[in-house]
């Protein structure tokens, strides 16, 4: 299973979704629950569009492993990112954080439901404690968002800069950069 998982994530990183869904997809055929192949299957069909597929697997691992937070918080972010069902996703994600209240990649979502919500002044004090966590390209590209809607846009442009040097390979900051700065 680590093995299908590191090459799943390496197909990933190196942006061949629909190959990382493939092979997810047919070991999860085979291993139907476990967890760690249901959230990588569930990633991967988010990432080529299958939305319905990725909530469903998502669910079937919160079923499967109820005290794991990996699980509400990747279908509360979904839905925060694809801005629907906020509410749910404030419910999933608040579930997460109280599984795990330090993890940097939980206070993104939360951020970011918060952000979507409208609460721009609490997402980006949440993003912000993120991202001195865990210092990442799409928790800069939030803030830098977050920042943005504020009319901080010198601010938004600094953290999208910073964060582009670091990480200039990553596709979210990049299509978030291409969003504001034509």
């Amino acid at each position: 299973v680590r093995l299908v998982v590191a090459e799943g994530h390496l197909l990933r990183d190196a942006g061949r979704h629909a190959e990382a869904f493939a092979l997810l997809d047919k070991t999860l055929a085979s291993q139907p629950d476990d967890p760690d192949i249901l959230y990588e299957t569930a990633l991967a069909a988010e990432k080529i569009g299958n939305l319905d597929l990725a909530e469903r697997h998502l669910r079937r691992l919160i079923v499967l492993k109820p005290e794991s937070p990996q699980g509400y918080n990747a279908l509360g972010y979904s839905f925060a990112d694809r801005n629907i069902r906020l509410d749910e996703a404030v419910q999933l994600i608040d579930k997460a954080l109280v599984l795990s209240p330090d993890d940097g990649y939980i206070l993104d979502s939360k951020g970011w439901v918060l952000f979507r919500q409208g609460k721009l002044a609490a997402a980006l004090e949440v993003l912000q404690k993120s991202y001195a966590k865990q210092p990442d390209a799409e928790v800069a590209a939030h803030i830098g968002e977050v920042l943005w809607a504020m009319g901080r846009r010198d601010e938004a442009l600094a953290i999208w800069r910073e964060a582009s040097k670091a990480y200039p390979a990553n596709e979210v900051l990049s299509s978030t950069i291409k969003r504001f700065v034509p």
